[in-house]
């Protein structure tokens, strides 16, 4: 195991701390006196167009931090992922979801730890491209002989963020007359919601568990099931034997899982379970089988025209210097206003609605990376690590958290998503709509760099103690990333975009991006408090105070 390098201990490290004493932000001066700050800072990712003027950097203190990527090793980590590693240390894993977008073909061929990954990828591919095209065709039917209608893919955490917020982005492709529904919580309202208005002879349930073990996700396709046979029978189909159910379940139930014994005995034909690998983490997995919901509500084209997507960003990281590597450098300014600017938080407002599961997606895949308090060799971090990520669609956000963002108090570095041709054009009164809206995208963002004077605010007739409440103070940092329209491609983008934002923050901070232990334990001891729930009074009696407490108000009031 390399021992991380703390970053602290770097030249340049304490470069940028010198450069933070004697810093003061001025986007105004900037601007005014820079003619090229934007042309600089404005850089290409594959199909995106990436704007970092408006954050708070001088060229000096980006080449700092660029110095600060080479110092800690962060290209250097990079190549040893690509090329399957065990970087994911605590589990002694490689970390190869950058495999799972490799091209048919791809040079040089990729083997780890004696596996042809390459081949074991495209087979997956293959069997997905198979199955979505004959559901999609009508040629899979249900146990009645009707094709199907509507999909609902049962899964939590990667098997459900990654698939719900990616059909979500490209529901303009889902043509085939095919629709996606996804259910993730345990709470039966979820399941109980999505089943509305379902025809069990026309709906397919895809179970999205590696191990076919979790309990949220085991008792959901349970529920599923015991609907299946309910409804059926209600119905006029017979489901009255072993046999008669075990086959509705094989003509409805498909699995997105390794563990083939447990999907048998579940009653799913194993022909028909899509295996990925530990090497694929589940936050990292929408591009792996667990995008089965995909493939068949958007079509198998629209799947790997995602995955090229991906693969462009993967290369750019790959090939392209430091200093103009764009997912290196949004990373490098995270450490930047999280180390050194005091920030805790990280806006991502897409000015599109179709991406309005996007900040909810990147919740999981930066905080559940980068939460953590230790490094990749067990020893304890040497700075803070991580933000809190958040966010909301524009213009929605504007009439809500805005506020804070342009007049609080803390700082709160804002990524704003946008495109040129929306999916719906429409007018209003022969006004181009889609304009409008990105109008406020161009003003929140000039906004926030720029601000407003008392001086401008008394221009315009405002006196005493309303001018510092209509002062804008400016210096709020924001990136803008355009793109012509949201393709698959480009959805692709965005996503490995992210992931390589955060991957560049573990390699700095010097921690393992790719476990979650902090989840197991709250799992571990919901197994242990559900007996006691349930009326097991030594249960109970095992619990703390305040647990106790609960369980008895719980117990007292449940229907």
């Amino acid at each position: 195991m390399t021992a991380p390098i703390d970053p602290t201990s770097t030249s340049a490290w304490s470069e940028l701390e010198a450069l933070r004493a004697s810093f003061t932000p001025d986007l105004r001066g900037w601007f005014a006196s820079d003619a090229t700050r934007v042309d600089r800072m404005s850089l290409p990712l594959a199909d995106l167009h990436v704007d970092l003027s408006k954050n708070l950097v001088t060229d000096e203190i980006l080449a700092s931090l660029v110095k600060l990527a080479e110092e800690t090793g962060v290209a250097d980590r990079y190549q040893a992922m690509l090329a399957g590693e065990h970087i994911n240390t605590t589990e002694d894993r490689a970390v190869l979801h950058t495999a799972l977008r490799r091209p048919a073909g791809a040079t040089p061929p990729l083997t780890v730890d004696g596996q042809d990954v390459d081949l074991d990828v495209q087979e997956v591919l293959g069997r997905i491209d198979a199955f979505a095209a004959r559901v999609r065709s009508g040629e899979w039917k249900g146990v009645t002989g009707k094709t199907v209608t509507h999909i609902v893919n049962i899964g939590i955490g990667g098997s459900d963020l990654g698939p719900v917020m990616v059909y979500e982005a490209l529901e303009p492709y889902a043509t085939a007359g095919i629709e996606a529904r996804f259910v993730s919580n345990i709470d039966p309202t979820d399941m109980g919601q999505k089943l509305k208005g379902l025809d069990p002879e026309t709906t397919l349930f895809i179970v999205a568990s590696k191990t076919f073990t979790t309990l949220e996700t085991l008792t959901n396709a349970r529920l599923a099931r015991d609907w299946l046979w309910t409804a059926l029978g209600e119905a006029g189909v017979p489901v009255g034997t072993d046999a008669e159910r075990d086959d509705a379940v094989a003509h409805h139930f498909v699995a997105v899982s390794t563990a083939l014994d447990k999907v048998a005995a579940f009653g799913i034909d194993t022909a028909n379970a899509f295996g990925f690998w530990d090497w694929v983490g589940g936050r990292y997995s929408v591009d792996s089988a667990i995008g089965l919901s995909l493939a068949i509500s958007l079509g198998p084209d629209v799947f790997r025209d995602l995955l090229a997507g991906f693969h462009a960003v993967d290369v750019h990281v790959a090939e392209t210097p430091l200093e103009q590597n764009v997912p290196v450098l949004m990373g490098l300014l995270n450490v930047w206003y999280c180390n050194f600017l005091g920030s805790q938080s990280h806006a991502v407002l897409p000015y599109a609605q179709q991406l309005h599961r996007f900040p909810a997606y990147l919740q999981q895949l930066t905080m559940e990376s980068n939460g953590k308090s230790v490094r990749w060799d067990g020893t304890p971090v040497t700075t803070d690590t991580g933000e809190i990520f958040w966010g909301e669609p524009g213009t929605n956000g504007q009439h809500a958290f805005y506020q804070l963002i342009h007049q609080g108090t803390r700082l709160i570095p804002a990524d704003f998503i946008a495109v040129v041709n929306p999916a719906y054009p429409l007018e209003d009164g022969g006004r181009d709509v889609h304009g409008l809206f990105l109008a406020n995208f161009l003003a929140q963002t000039k906004a926030l760099a720029f601000g407003k004077t008392a001086e401008e605010v008394e221009a315009e007739g405002t006196t005493g103690a309303l001018v510092p409440a209509r002062t804008f103070a400016g210096n709020k940092p924001t990136t803008s990333i355009f793109a012509p329209s949201l393709t698959p491609a480009v959805v692709g983008q965005l996503i490995a975009l992210y992931e390589h934002i955060t991957f560049t923050q573990s390699v700095v901070w010097g921690i393992n991006a790719f476990d979650q232990w902090g989840v197991e334990l709250g799992k571990k001891l919901a197994l242990e408090i559900a007996p006691a729930i349930e009326g097991d009074d030594d249960a109970l009696a095992t619990q703390d105070a305040s647990t106790q407490a609960l369980i008895e108000y719980y117990r007292a009031n449940r229907a």
